[in-house]
Formats: structure tokens, C-alpha cells, sequence
């Protein structure tokens, strides 16, 4: 009978790291990547209002947030140690048709300045997962009711 090998977290990490250099997606990259997208969430007429009420003049620190979580997510680094879910839940203005903005946001400066055709479909599978996730935490499934809280 033959073993199966199982990689450590840290073989694991370092084959995602080497997939991600190698197709361009590095700390710098994602540092560009995340101030050009905020610029872009900034400056939008409809969800640009949503983030500046719930960040206001806290940019900085929120945008090395942001570069810690997708440092963690595409990086696999583990620099991001946050709760997003319960951040975007406190969130009483967004609806669901607003994650197509935000990802449509994302992806313009994807296009714009990836390093490569194949870090734009790395990023972009990342935030289409993550969209899907906050939104269903958000609102649930289409067709199915949230569950009712037990007391």
C-alpha cells in the first residue's frame, strides 16, 4: 500500500507563496493594488459615501489593514488576524447589489496594473469568494430564511 504525503503548514504556505511570486503578486503588488482600489471605493457616488461614514478619517490605519488582509489571502502570510464578517454586519446601509460595485471596483485596477493575466483570475477568485461570503453572513441565501436566533 502506498502513503499518502501531507504537506506541513508551512510547505503549504511556502507553494503558495512560490505560485503567487511567480505569476507577479508580491507585497508591493498588493500594496499598489489596495491603494488604487480604495481610491477607486473613495471616489464612487454610491458605496464611496458607505465607506467614509464607517471609516472617516481612520484611511491609513484601514488601508494597512486592507494590505494585511490580502497579504494574508493571496500571500497566505498570515498578517491579517481580523474579523470581517461582524465589521461589514455593523454595516446597516449596504445591500446586496453593492458587492457587484465593490467587485467591479476590484477588478478595474486589476486590469489596470496586474503583473500578469493570471494575478488578475488569482485576485479576482479570492474576491468573489470572500463577496460571496460576507454577503451571504449578511443577507443569507437567496430563497431561504435566516435562521431565528434561540434564546
Amino acid at each position: 500500500m502506498e502513503r499518502q504525503y501531507h504537506a506541513s503548514a508551512e510547505e503549504r504556505r511556502a507553494d503558495i507563496q512560490a505560485h503567487a511570486h511567480s505569476i507577479g503578486v508580491t507585497e508591493a503588488y498588493i500594496s499598489t493594488l489596495v491603494d488604487t482600489f480604495y481610491g477607486r471605493i473613495r471616489a464612487h457616488d454610491l458605496i464611496g459615501p458607505i465607506f467614509e461614514e464607517a471609516i472617516g478619517d481612520n484611511w491609513p490605519p484601514h488601508l494597512a489593514k486592507m494590505k494585511q488582509f490580502w497579504s494574508a489571502v493571496a500571500l497566505n502570510t498570515g498578517a491579517y488576524s481580523g474579523k470581517p464578517v461582524p465589521a461589514h454586519q455593523k454595516l446597516s446601509s449596504v445591500r446586496p447589489w453593492h458587492f457587484n460595485i465593490w467587485l467591479a471596483l476590484f477588478r478595474q485596477p486589476l486590469e489596470e496594473t496586474a503583473p500578469s493575466r493570471e494575478a488578475i483570475v488569482y485576485f479576482m477568485e479570492r474576491a468573489e469568494r470572500i463577496a460571496q461570503s460576507v454577503q451571504l453572513a449578511m443577507f443569507g441565501a437567496p430563497g431561504l430564511e435566516k435562521p431565528e436566533s434561540v434564546s
